[in-house]
């Protein structure tokens, strides 16, 4: 197939799908219960090879540098938009519940994941079990969105469990880069002295240090910048509500040019560019950054679908099977989050009780931030090099447990509340943290 009839084929299959999702996306969603991301997963998997074979990417000769500049965009203004969307200076407000979060809960996320592959793939030495790990060790933006946007988030998700998972999963999906270099490090470098040290000035130095310093300053000035334009009266109402998007694009181009953490210098700089909650209070009724989220995010899902390897799922080469697959899956899915969000959220001020530290322990999504790191990761292994085995499995498991992901958190939302609980009230108590009121979800069960 030509470029011409390609580009005209993936017009017509992704419009004619957004034209249907769109139709009925409100029972969809809100009566249903399905997220978007698992109707655009769908989508790509019957538009596939797999089914219709009405687009075949794995034809593509650039297919992993598509793959990684898509996620990377779609990511870029996905953090913005968390850090855009989230209560005034929130960073400062609920900083104890972000470090332990970021800190603590990361590495536990991270080592328990890395076991669980480990485990299921003996094959895979610990260290490549952990560097296949810190791909899905950060939860995902973009289906977190699905979790705290939506009718159904604002009647049943309480608004500082919102907050915090919106907070949470923009920074650290920019802080998977420790993780993941880490492990790269540790398995390419002669010794731990060396690793750790170019790990340091270089990772922890240069990608995380300079990009929240650089982040925090481009959205301070952009701020002061709007505010004055908007003052004057020199600014239009378009080019206002694109603002932060086109923040979020400047910094993803000139971070990267300068080879720092793109991702997450756009998240601080969202949190910076909104610290007194001037733009987001003129913006909140606007909703056209969420249009173009959308866009984006049911585009990158059926993407996702789309390129499933799904021979890969069971291979005699790799002895990969759909039962390793599903059986790594399940323990990443229970073990990962779960356990240590209900050890320490006595801990952690912005969660206020024990059923919200359930919720927030079992929503932790895998989705596009997973698939960019794994192109990132593919880069430092040679196919035949002495970890090709680790660089052939890694793209079966992180899709596998993407899929497994959209799946499993998509049905458990109206389930963690409609399947198992009777009855429900919502009552205000004493907040400990910023907020006036929290809300608890007061809960009895049959």
């Amino acid at each position: 197939m030509d470029i011409d009839s390609t580009v005209s084929t993936i017009a017509a299959t992704l419009g004619g799908f957004i034209l249907l999702y769109g139709v009925c996306s409100l029972i969809i969603k809100e009566k249903l219960y399905i997220s978007e991301a698992s109707v655009a997963i769908l989508c790509g998997i019957l538009c596939g090879p797999l089914v219709f074979n009405l687009i075949n990417i794995d034809n593509w000769a650039y297919k992993q540098d598509v793959t990684r500049q898509f996620t990377r965009v779609v990511i870029a203004i996905q953090v913005m938009a968390a850090g855009v969307t989230l209560p005034k200076a929130y960073l400062r407000k609920e900083f104890r519940s972000l470090l332990i979060l970021l800190g603590p809960v990361m590495i536990f996320m991270w080592i328990v994941s890395g076991l669980c592959v480990w485990y299921f793939i003996p094959k895979l030495t610990f260290l490549e079990s952990l560097m296949i790990a810190s791909c899905f060790t950060p939860t995902d933006p973009v289906l977190a969105n699905s979790i705290v946007q939506g009718y159904f988030a604002e009647q049943h998700v309480p608004p500082n469990i919102r907050s915090l998972i919106m907070a949470e999963s923009g920074a650290n999906d920019g802080l998977g880069y420790p993780f993941l270099f880490l492990a790269i490090y540790l398995i390419k470098m002669n010794t731990v002295g060396e690793a750790i040290f170019k790990w340091s000035w270089w990772i922890m130095g240069y990608q995380i240090g300079f990009s929240i310093i650089i982040g925090f300053v481009v959205g301070f000035i952009a701020r002061k910048i709007l505010r004055f334009s908007e003052e004057r009266k020199w600014i239009d109402k378009e080019s206002f509500l694109v603002y932060a998007i086109a923040l979020a694009l400047f910094l993803m181009g000139t971070v990267g040019l300068l080879g720092s953490d793109d991702l997450l210098a756009c998240f601080i700089a969202g949190n910076s560019f909104t610290w007194d909650d001037w733009f987001r209070t003129e913006t909140e009724n606007a909703h056209l950054t969420e249009v173009i989220d959308m866009l984006l995010n049911l585009s990158m899902f059926v993407y996702i679908g789309l390129t499933m390897p799904w021979s890969a799922f069971n291979d005699i080469n790799t002895q990969l099977t759909f039962g390793t697959l599903l059986g790594l899956a399940a323990s990443v899915l229970v073990f990962r989050r779960l356990p240590v969000i209900i050890g320490l959220y006595k801990y952690i001020p912005a969660i206020t009780n024990w059923r919200q530290a359930v919720f927030m322990g079992w929503f932790g999504p895998m989705g596009v931030g997973a698939l960019f790191y794994y192109t990132i990761a593919i880069e430092s292994f040679e196919l035949d090099g002495p970890n090709a085995y680790a660089r052939q499995v890694i793209e079966p498991i992180i899709y596998f447990i993407i899929l497994s992901s959209v799946v499993v958190h998509g049905i458990t939302i109206p389930v963690f509340f409609l399947g198992t609980f009777a009855t429900r009230t919502i009552t205000k108590i004493p907040s400990k943290s910023y907020h006036k009121f929290d809300y608890n979800i007061d809960t009895n069960v049959q």
